[in-house]
């Protein structure tokens, strides 16, 4: 079955990047598999994040959708020539480092837009991490954002778009449940970064 994206999702693109990223997936032998939520407001939690790669089908399942995603980068990566296509793809420069605010600054910009959807990793890095960092949870909790799990499967080369997340409030505990959710279910690129 193939991955429709709402009627209240934010959209962009046209036919042709559609279909230009549809047929790279095609050709790198990657699918995408499971059902979007209908709301104009989301946070899309991605994990095991283990390799660049990440970000590479990650785009491509953002132009095969049609969907208007924006991502956190950090700000170095904003240099010529690739700033212009990080910030068309939806990229929003970070300056890492800082301390305080990013939580109630992105709470704030999901309160002014009419509809965004927003993708996370909550590892935080490509690199093995003990525990998720628990800011994409609290941004949710202040914005009243559904937080919805997203997978890279390299196993089965799959991009699985896996469920809405029912959070309890208690963010250390959701993020250590999501986490053995997604590794004991999907295998990253580097596994054993998990």
């Amino acid at each position: 079955m193939m991955t429709v994206l709402p009627p209240l999702a934010p959209r962009k693109g046209n036919r042709f990047t559609r279909w230009l990223g549809a047929s790279l997936l095609k050709l790198l032998g990657w699918t995408v598999e499971g059902e979007l939520p209908n709301e104009p407001k989301l946070i899309l939690a991605g994990a095991p994040h283990t390799s660049n790669w990440d970000f590479v089908f990650s785009m491509l399942v953002v132009l095969t959708l049609g969907l208007k995603a924006s991502y956190l980068m950090k700000k170095e990566a904003f240099f010529w020539p690739f700033a212009g296509l990080f910030k068309w793809l939806g990229g929003v420069p970070v300056a890492r480092g800082r301390n305080g605010g990013m939580v109630e600054s992105l709470a704030g910009w999901f309160t002014e837009q009419e509809a965004c959807w927003l993708m996370i990793t909550p590892d935080g890095t490509r690199r093995k991490v003990k525990s998720y960092k628990t800011g994409f949870l609290r941004v949710a909790e202040l914005a009243q954002v559904p937080v919805m799990l997203v997978s890279w499967d390299y196993a089965s080369k799959r991009v699985v778009l896996e469920k809405v997340w029912a959070t309890t409030g208690d963010h250390e505990a959701d993020c250590q449940a999501i986490r053995q959710y997604l590794t004991s279910r999907y295998e990253g690129r580097q596994p054993e970064w998990q």
